[in-house]
């Protein structure tokens, strides 16, 4: 068969109750949506024996109800030996994606990014706009007619955190932190040996080596909904993601990448409006 246009991602650390119910939606819009294909590939982030359970009868009963419609949209399940992280559930997830995908891309687990909106994305992925564009970001800001539900203390929180991104980094990203990304799979997997963050900073490690060999990036205002059930421990989290740039900031300053392709031109990434 004709290998997938995105293999994505979904991390899940202890997601026995929240994970079901996003797989069933995202079988559900994919379904009965027309959309390039897309390989869901969730990793279980080293989680509990009943989470892991739950998490995996969820996508064989989402595979199951795939293969029964036919449709080139899959489900896939792996397992981490142990709990390390996001980041390294993530690059894990993309070492079994199949071969010849155009996109790799991450979604969240906790649909604070619906499978609606996910289905935006893939079907933008695949547009014209898409075709100069080697990294497709989802970004939490208000702007065309995009709807964000989260509390003051995340939001201003996630400014902090952006603001310090930038002064270190000058990616000129509203919201790196944003948990749904698409990455040309030719210039990700080289990449793949070279990262090493393994929680919360991979989005920008990913950015900056990227950036570094001249990537062409769009932030793409989405609807996002934080339903509560978050694993970020408000001012313990900051203080390790604040150390957690200077450390970034130091190892990267060591690594050495082949140019990808010309310089961003000054600007850098940009929202689409």
């Amino acid at each position: 068969m004709p290998a997938p246009f995105v293999s994505v991602v979904i991390p899940a650390y202890n997601e026995g109750q929240r994970l079901p119910r996003f797989v069933a939606e995202l079988t559900r819009v994919f379904l009965e949506r027309s959309a390039p294909p897309v390989e869901f590939v969730v990793v279980d982030d080293g989680s509990a024996p009943k989470q892991a359970e739950l998490q995996r009868a969820s996508v064989e009963a989402a595979q199951a109800r795939l293969a029964t419609a036919g449709t080139r949209h899959q489900f896939t399940y792996v397992a981490a030996p142990r709990n390390q992280g996001k980041g390294s559930a993530i690059r894990l997830g993309w070492r079994h994606a199949s071969a010849g995908v155009t996109w790799l891309a991450f979604l969240d687990a906790d649909g604070a990014i619906s499978a609606e909106e996910f289905h935006r994305l893939v079907v933008l992925s695949a547009s014209e706009l898409a075709q100069n564009l080697d990294v497709l970001a989802g970004s939490r800001i208000l702007m065309a007619g995009r709807r964000v539900v989260r509390s003051l203390h995340r939001h201003l929180q996630g400014r902090i955190f952006a603001t310090l991104t930038d002064a270190n980094f000058k990616l000129h990203f509203y919201d790196t932190q944003c948990g749904v990304k698409f990455f040309r799979a030719d210039i990700l997997r080289p990449l793949l040996d070279v990262l090493q963050e393994q929680r919360w900073l991979l989005d920008v490690e990913l950015l900056v080596l990227l950036k570094r060999q001249g990537a062409r990036f769009l932030e793409v205002p989405i609807d996002w909904e934080d339903f509560g059930g978050s694993k970020v421990i408000p001012g313990l989290d900051a203080a390790r993601m604040f150390w957690g740039l200077l450390q970034l900031r130091r190892r990267l300053e060591l690594v050495s990448l082949p140019t990808h392709r010309d310089a961003l031109p000054e600007g850098g990434p940009h929202a689409q409006r």
